[in-house]
């Protein structure tokens, strides 16, 4: 797969600012402190929908109807944040969108779809599980799939990083959370098209380690999932155009405990205020484990998402 270009990340740059602003970056001291080294993060949690999924929503459906090809309905499958994308941009453009979600997924975000007016289908026991329903569905109703993957997607997610590169150009490294990889490919995209130095770390739960083991054998590897608390990187099997981006422009993967990421949640509200989901506090439960040897570093982390119920976050913050 080709990488969205400058230009095309600047375009789509342009296209995501007529729905919402550039989302700030921050040098927070406290942060900063805890990892012994200046601690830059990127707040995605600050879109209109918590999360920086939205962009990609965006220019999936500026493609289509660019192309002359937008649907009538559109489906798709989530764990959250990416059928909250898919619902604004749906909702923006006209066209009908049902989203599949496993059972037992967080309330609010399903909340959150069905506020955009997404038809939502609970279904399966996980993502995977839910993937493969919405592929069923979408064939047997003639409804156009969106996938979690996609090029199209990856020219709106890049604009992200490609506002931070700019922002912090001194970066050494960034911690990018990958739940099925549009976020860590991005993060290159934007890298390559700025040409900027930064080492890419990928970082995946330990309880969801299919990225991991996929890099790691050059090819996909299916591996169970078991994260109560990261759900946006609860992802049993990667997917293969994800894994030729990664593989070969990555610098490492760290994998992070669902204890990690509760502390990591605790630090970030205690040293911003700001609230992370479980995934979008996985970046900065990364950087702690390896502070030791970013001592001194300019670290870029991204709070990817907020959208995290209250109950989990309230149980998480007593400890």
């Amino acid at each position: 797969m080709n990488l969205p270009h400058l230009q095309e990340i600047e375009a789509a740059a342009q296209l995501i600012y007529r729905e919402f602003q550039a989302t700030p970056q921050y040098r927070w001291a406290g942060l900063s402190g805890r990892l012994g080294a200046h601690c830059w993060v990127k707040h995605e949690n600050h879109t209109p929908v918590g999360a920086f999924k939205i962009r990609g929503g965006l220019t999936y459906f500026e493609a289509l109807r660019q192309h002359g090809a937008l649907p009538l309905e559109v489906i798709s499958a989530t764990r959250g944040n990416h059928g909250q994308s898919i619902g604004w941009a749906a909702r923006s453009h006209g066209v009908a969108c049902s989203i599949v979600v496993p059972r037992g997924n967080s309330l609010e975000k399903n909340a959150a779809m069905r506020a955009l007016g997404v038809t939502l289908i609970e279904h399966g026991e996980d993502f995977q599980e839910s993937r493969e329903h919405a592929l069923q569905l979408a064939a047997e109703r003639g409804a156009h799939m969106v996938p979690s993957f996609h090029r199209d997607l990856l020219s709106g997610v890049s604009t992200y990083w490609w506002e931070l590169f700019q922002a912090v150009p001194r970066l050494d490294v960034v911690y990018v959370p990958i739940g099925q990889g549009s976020g860590a490919c991005s993060a290159i995209a934007a890298k390559l098209a700025l040409g900027h130095g930064v080492r890419v770390v990928g970082v995946v739960s330990a309880h969801a380690t299919t990225y991991a083991d996929s890099v790691a054998a050059g090819r996909v590897v299916e591996a169970p999932v078991s994260t109560q608390l990261a759900d946006g990187m609860a992802c049993r099997v990667a997917d293969a155009s994800a894994l030729e981006i990664l593989i070969p422009h990555l610098h490492h993967i760290v994998q992070v405990t669902d204890e990690e990421v509760a502390q990591a949640m605790r630090d970030i509200y205690a040293d911003t205020h700001n609230v992370a989901e479980g995934a979008g506090a996985a970046s900065f439960a990364a950087a702690m484990q390896e502070r030791n040897s970013i001592q001194g570093q300019v670290v870029g982390t991204t709070i990817s998402g907020g959208n995290v119920d209250a109950a989990t976050l309230a149980r998480v913050l007593a400890g």
